[in-house]
């Protein structure tokens, strides 16, 4: 099986001059966990992640933090709120490279890929490069255990 056969086709996707506030808003909207960046021909220039747009309002200590459970609560941290001029700012000053497969990509590859790179969602390309789709883990991982049914009496 590849992952053609297990992704979602109808992709939200956002051009790299799209501000964060846009960006955010399909986030809840949308209810999503990531955005491919795409240019103007649909081909995939970088991704921005729920966990991209979160850290903007992680304090700043928790990069240098180990272990976070001695913090039990983060109070008024999490009433924080990005600056006005962060949310007005592009997408593409906090997106991150792209990891795509192609539509044939074999299931097992595809979702080796997403635990490699630490992906939820990877991005599916069509022969030519552009977007044809999105899989989760999810969607990748249950297309595998499916496959264990079949011999079954």
């Amino acid at each position: 099986m590849t992952v053609k056969t297990c992704m979602k086709r109808d992709v939200i996707s956002i051009h790299a001059d799209t501000t964060i506030r846009e960006a955010m808003t399909l986030f809840v909207k949308k209810h999503i966990g990531s955005l491919p960046v795409v240019d103007d021909h649909n081909v995939p220039v970088g991704v921005i992640g729920l966990r991209d747009l979160l850290k903007l309002e992680m304090p700043a200590f928790l990069d240098f933090v180990a272990d976070v459970d001695f913090v039990h609560d983060f109070g008024a941290v999490e009433d924080m709120r990005p600056s006005a001029a962060t949310l007005k700012k592009q997408v593409k000053t906090i997106m991150r490279p792209v990891f795509t497969v192609k539509e044939d990509c074999g299931l097992l590859r595809a979702y080796s890929l997403m635990l490699q790179q630490n992906l939820h969602d990877i991005p599916v390309i069509s022969k030519d490069g552009k977007m044809a789709g999105i899989a989760s883990r999810v969607d990748v991982g249950v297309a595998i255990l499916s496959t264990w049914f079949k011999g079954e009496a």
